[in-house]
């Protein structure tokens, strides 16, 4: 018996080849458009990841100015 993907032992038909085609260009563009959306996520993340940096060094400089000052 040969390996192929035939039910019958015939080499796939040209209409199976191309529709493969097709599938795996599909897929391609699909990983592609997910692949973008994953960079605009990281992008988003890395943005608040330095938003929330910012703000505990502004309250860790204004905490230290504070505790410079003393009680009045």
């Amino acid at each position: 018996m040969t390996s192929n993907n035939s039910p019958h032992g015939s080499p796939p038909a040209e209409s199976d080849l191309a529709q493969a085609f097709k599938d795996l260009a599909k897929g391609e563009r699909t990983a592609l458009a997910m692949e973008n959306q994953l960079t605009s996520l990281e992008r988003k993340i890395d943005d608040l990841l330095a938003s929330v940096d910012s703000k505990a060094s502004d309250e860790q400089v204004e905490g230290k100015l504070t505790e410079k000052d003393g009680p009045t």
